[in-house]
């Protein structure tokens, strides 16, 4: 099922969503704003995750039958933490190689800094809002918020202000921890957050 999905996803919704915004279609003709995918790759992306997760429905445990939600944690924070950095470094090629040509790298640079501040914006947005919800810190919520930052600050990088760009990540990095709380809360089982990462957050991006 795993391999059915994946193909219909990457070989006939991605291509046309995509060109949608960058192969001439009516989204980019009518001036829609979408530099490296926030839209046309997180968003769609997080809704096919969301209606897989509605059809396989929550894992065994997850929901009490007194409504009470039960954490599966992952098995490791530190490959976790460690495959969140690597996706951070990931994103200055991501980002920046979406102009297609280094030109006087002007360009390169302001993506490279507006993706840089979007992630850490995202990383201390998420700190604040757990700290505030949950009582403490939270590492897998900051985690989350740097991917937040990074996928609501992909589709504008190339178009806003430096400090704009740290403001985008910021909230991406609040919604993502209020994102989580809220899909547990409607009984929604996603084991690592996708959806409140790159289904939020890439429409907080659009």
């Amino acid at each position: 099922s795993f391999l059915v999905f994946s193909f219909l996803l990457v070989a006939f919704l991605y291509p046309i969503t995509g060109h949608w915004i960058w192969g001439g279609g009516f989204l980019g003709a009518n001036n829609f704003r979408d530099f490296a995918g926030s839209t046309v790759v997180h968003s769609v992306g997080g809704w096919a995750a969301l209606a897989g997760i509605l059809v396989l429905g929550p894992r065994l445990g997850k929901f009490g039958k007194d409504g009470k939600v039960n954490p599966i944690p992952g098995h490791s924070m530190t490959s976790a933490a460690l495959g969140v950095l690597i996706l951070w470094l990931g994103w200055f090629g991501f980002n920046p190689g979406s102009t297609m040509a280094a030109m006087n790298g002007t360009a390169i640079a302001h993506i490279l800094v507006a993706t840089n501040l979007g992630a850490a914006a995202g990383a201390l947005g998420a700190t604040i809002v757990a700290w505030m919800m949950l009582g403490k810190p939270d590492l897998s919520m900051i985690l989350n918020g740097c991917l937040a930052g990074l996928v609501a600050v992909t589709a504008p990088c190339a178009f806003v202000t430096i400090p704009s760009s740290a403001l985008i990540g910021f909230i991406g990095g609040c919604l993502v921890v209020v994102a989580v709380l809220g899909f547990d809360k409607a009984k929604i089982d996603d084991p690592v957050g996708a959806l409140s990462v790159h289904l939020v957050n890439g429409i907080w991006g659009t």
